[in-house]
């Protein structure tokens, strides 16, 4: 599935790119039995019935684990990041080689079976996750967004991601409607805001004071903030949706949401990163005049429409 001048030249003016049936049919399947064998048997939730997955998750199904989190309408399971067949699924020769049409060949740094999944350690956001950027070796997980009524509280609003990667991954474990929550992008906002940044990967932080919450330990500058307002205000969003098998493949500084589901069924998807062996060096530069420096000959040599 090696890109083709028109899809490299989509994805750096917009800084996504959907693939149709880039995931293995039998891989999503693997990694549905995964995600149902980690209810207790005792859970109101049942796989064959698609009522008993409307949120929220009721008090006796919750779970607050940074490696496994069922709450409210979110459920992530991170704990088998680093199985074989969830490396198998994501980092298939299929993805890779796309990874690698954008990132340079051979380049890319290889996960590791049985390492270090997102959430087993490092520090906890204040009301949220364990910080990622604390050793991940394989997927960030299985990610669910379960159905509601429209009266659920808000999800997590249009965001960068905090922790140091340059290309993520949105697969679509099942078939997910219009309005599913599958992934809303900003396009164009990559191109943006990588200037705004005060450093190319990573995003600042600061230690979790109790005085101030609402910082999650997360600093950006004034010109981040003000362009990303400009941002939601001029540029529609995509929603993202699609079948079981599908992938979205987007910008390390996009602006996007898991967004609000409200179809009938619960939302699942793998979520993943690729990133270059150095992407270490890199990231103690700040950003660059050309912020495709480190990308693949092929991008850089494109042009943005």
């Amino acid at each position: 599935m090696a890109l083709d001048s028109e899809q490299l030249t989509f994805f750096k003016t917009h800084g996504y790119l959907i693939l149709r049936g880039a995931l293995s049919g039998d891989g999503c399947e693997r990694a549905l039995n995964s995600l149902w064998a980690s209810l207790p048997d005792s859970s109101e939730i049942k796989r064959d019935d698609p009522k008993s997955q409307i949120g929220p998750f009721a008090a006796r199904d919750e779970l607050e684990d940074a490696t496994h989190l069922r709450k409210g309408h979110r459920w992530q399971l991170r704990s088998i990041g680093t199985e074989q067949h969830m490396l198998d699924l994501v980092y298939s020769e299929v993805l890779c080689e796309v990874a690698e049409d954008l990132l340079g060949k051979a380049s890319l740094r290889q996960p590791i079976v049985g390492g270090t999944t997102m959430g087993s350690h490092g520090f906890a956001w204040p009301g949220g996750p364990v910080d990622p950027a604390n050793g991940t070796e394989g997927v960030r997980g299985i990610y669910c967004t379960m159905p509601h009524d429209g009266n659920a509280p808000a999800c997590d609003g249009p965001h960068t991601d905090g922790h140091p990667f340059m290309l993520s991954v949105v697969g679509l474990l099942a078939d997910t409607p219009q309005n599913g929550g599958a992934f809303k992008i900003w396009p164009g906002s990559h191109r943006r805001l990588y200037p705004t940044f005060w450093m190319q990967y990573d995003q600042a932080r600061m230690p979790f004071y109790e005085h101030m919450p609402s910082l999650k330990g997360l600093l950006n500058p004034p010109a981040y903030h003000q362009e990303l307002a400009r941002i939601l205000e001029d540029t529609e969003p995509v929603d993202c949706f699609g079948d079981a098998g599908d992938v979205v493949l987007w910008h390390h500084r996009l602006v996007h949401m898991a967004g609000e589901n409200h179809s009938p069924f619960m939302r699942r998807a793998v979520l993943a990163d690729f990133s270059r062996k150095d992407l270490d060096q890199l990231r103690l530069d700040p950003p660059q005049e050309d912020m495709w420096r480190d990308w693949s000959q092929a991008l850089r040599e494109s042009e943005p429409s």
